[in-house]
């Protein structure tokens, strides 16, 4: 599988405009062994995103991870947006320790990209998960979240 970053970054910023209001930016979209997809998104160490101890507040930690995994859905599904819409459908995340400084949310798929899509063929809606994780630039991770995500068919 050949995955075009600049082509899943365009894609996820020109749809989810409060990523580009973080600044968010797309660090990596690669293919994992699996069939899947790897995507990590990293959030700048600015005073705008800051909580009260300095740190990237929950929030935007929430938004980056959430972004990541729509990453790795636009990467797997993309060729699929004619037929149906990705739709995060719940969220849950984890905060293990204070971040400091740039994060980065590195997600996967995690379910196989070929069972999902026939589900969606057979006239499901298949749900799937995504899991990420968000460590700071020396790799401690300080937060595990999952996404769940639902392919609506149109129509």
């Amino acid at each position: 599988m050949s995955i075009d970053t600049r082509q899943v970054a365009a894609g996820l910023l020109a749809a989810v405009p409060f990523a580009r209001t973080l600044d968010l930016e797309v660090v990596e979209v690669a293919p994992e062994d699996d069939g899947g997809v790897r995507a990590a998104l990293r959030l700048p160490d600015t005073p705008a995103t800051h909580n009260h101890v300095g740190g990237p507040h929950a929030g935007a930690m929430f938004t980056l991870g959430e972004s990541a995994s729509g990453a790795v859905v636009l990467a797997v599904f993309g060729h699929l947006l004619d037929r149906a819409t990705p739709l995060a459908v719940h969220a849950e995340i984890g905060y293990r320790k204070l971040a400091m400084g740039p994060v980065t949310a590195t997600a996967r798929l995690g379910r196989p990209p070929a069972e999902v899509a026939a589900e969606l063929e057979s006239g499901r809606r298949p749900e799937f998960p995504v899991a990420v994780e968000i460590a700071t630039a020396d790799g401690v991770v300080t937060a595990t979240m999952t996404v769940r995500w639902t392919l609506r068919p149109h129509g």
